[in-house]
């Protein structure tokens, strides 16, 4: 995929975001909406500056919120049928855990990736690898936002 390809992709699924927030944000309170962002903005940032500040190597943090993620959205569908508000809340808390510790991981991840890469690359490659990066931050951060909403936000 060409670097082009994959920020036009990117921007369009931002956009579809968009789309989707609109919906979202008719549910809850514009109060709680905000107070929840402040809320997820404080905590990306703290995970972000741990995953780039600490040492440790945060890769088997990884496989574990990954395999984290596959129980949510399993979890998840099976939630769709049982429709139970208990079952919701358990899977937003362990939502909230699994983001933050991929925050971190996906942050070491991408500083890593960019310290490792030799001089003279050519630029489309590097454009390509800060997009996913984004793509990936963006979407913990998107995720982070919404499972916090469920636990914080005052419907209307």
């Amino acid at each position: 995929m060409q670097a082009a390809t994959a920020t036009s992709l990117f921007v369009i699924y931002a956009a579809l975001n968009g789309v989707v927030f609109a919906s979202v944000f008719l549910i809850y309170t514009p109060a709680s909406i905000t107070s929840t962002f402040f809320i997820c903005s404080a905590t990306f940032i703290a995970c972000s500056f741990y995953g780039m500040a600490t040492r440790r190597d945060l890769t088997s943090l990884g496989g574990f919120m990954t395999m984290g993620l596959i129980g949510i959205l399993i979890a998840s569908v099976v939630n769709l049928f049982m429709r139970s508000s208990g079952m919701s809340m358990i899977i937003s808390y362990i939502g909230v855990l699994v983001f933050v510790g991929l925050t971190a991981y996906d942050t070491q991840k991408i500083k890593n990736m960019a310290l490792s890469q030799p001089d003279g690359l050519d630029a489309g490659v590097v454009r390509k690898g800060a997009i996913i990066g984004a793509l990936t931050l963006y979407l913990d951060f998107i995720n982070l936002f919404l499972m916090l909403l469920r636990i914080l936000g005052n419907r209307e």
